[in-house]
């Protein structure tokens, strides 16, 4: 029998924010959802707005808040280049102050606490694939530092909190994840592949094409994200969450175009700076730990992911910074 838990889901009604935020409602538990609303929509959870167990709150992770919790799950934090890189204060903001927010809730609740941090520690790799014990390539003065660098020093605060404070504390760190409810003009490749191929547009490419990333379904990492949170204490983390099979940028718009059917061609943009040439996980803590690998294969993921933005209107999706 599931025992019920009060869990607070931070940039909840994100991307993958708002699939947890189903995924905890669906199961039972009592959840509470905060956002800004920055970089998310407030669509993603209407759906949920009518279930006694699921509750909205408007706010920014960097205010401190008041709640009582039994978990809480710390997803607030733009994630995508375009968006992080419009504010990059606000965003290292949301990641430090957010951070210690979340943390000193979590002490006087004595809650668990799992913070979502990012494959993007490990900055443009020299090491393939990426082991947690890898201490990353990061350049600190760059313009994805305030991403890079505020999920790693959020990952010291939670260090420091479960040293210090013997805080019960969880970190995963996410590689590339795609799936419905990705904003269409987030700057992730995937959704903007997508994009410009329904549109008819061609598809840019920045650099050759050669670079490579791990591409995971949403819902793959979910159940990974649950799995963590509630295994066993004698594992914190890090861990990554991520897709172990690796293909290239080119490979990605080839395949968008045959699931698409579209007329597109590919042109190639200056790759971007600090842009990494190489990103895949190396699984095997989840595997051990977490008993998880991901299941979806790109092709069905992509096809899903097509079929979602395929009945949206894109036209209801401001794009949220200029930067896409």
């Amino acid at each position: 029998m599931t025992t019920i838990k009060r869990i607070l889901v931070t940039g909840g009604a994100g991307f993958l924010g708002s699939h947890l935020c189903e995924r905890l409602v669906e199961e039972g538990h009592d959840v509470i959802c905060l956002d800004n609303f920055f970089t998310s929509q407030k669509a993603n959870v209407t759906h949920l707005l009518d279930h006694a167990n699921f509750e909205l709150i408007r706010h920014d992770v960097t205010m401190p808040v008041w709640l009582e919790v039994d978990q809480i799950y710390n997803l607030a934090c733009p994630a995508a280049p375009g968006h992080y890189q419009f504010n990059p204060i606000k965003t290292m903001k949301t990641s430090i102050l957010g951070s210690i927010n979340v943390l000193g809730m979590a002490r006087r609740c004595r809650a668990r606490v799992l913070q979502a941090s990012t494959s993007e520690v490990y900055g443009d790799p020299e090491v393939h694939p990426q082991p947690e014990s890898y201490r990353g390539c990061v350049n600190p003065i760059g313009p994805r530092a305030c991403y890079d660098e505020g999920k790693r020093a959020a990952e010291t605060l939670f260090m420091d909190y479960h040293r210090m404070n013997k805080l019960d504390i969880r970190i995963v760190r996410i590689f590339n994840t795609y799936g419905p409810r990705m904003h269409p003009f987030d700057g992730r490749v995937v959704s903007n592949f997508i994009r410009q191929a329904l549109s008819g547009e061609d598809i840019t490419i920045y650099g050759d094409g050669t670079q490579t990333r791990s591409f995971c379904y949403r819902d793959d990492l979910i159940e990974a994200f649950i799995r963590m949170m509630n295994g066993s204490s004698d594992f914190i983390g890090p861990v990554n969450i991520g897709n172990p099979d690796e293909f290239t940028i080119r490979e990605l718009a080839e395949l968008t175009i045959e699931l698409t059917s579209a007329k597109s061609n590919l042109i190639h943009e200056p790759l971007p700076a600090d842009d990494p040439t190489r990103r895949q996980p190396d699984i095997t803590l989840a595997k051990k730990h977490l008993d998880w690998t991901p299941s979806v294969p790109l092709r069905e993921g992509l096809a899903k992911t097509i079929e979602w933005f395929r009945g949206i209107d894109v036209e209801e999706y401001r794009p949220p910074t200029p930067n896409y």
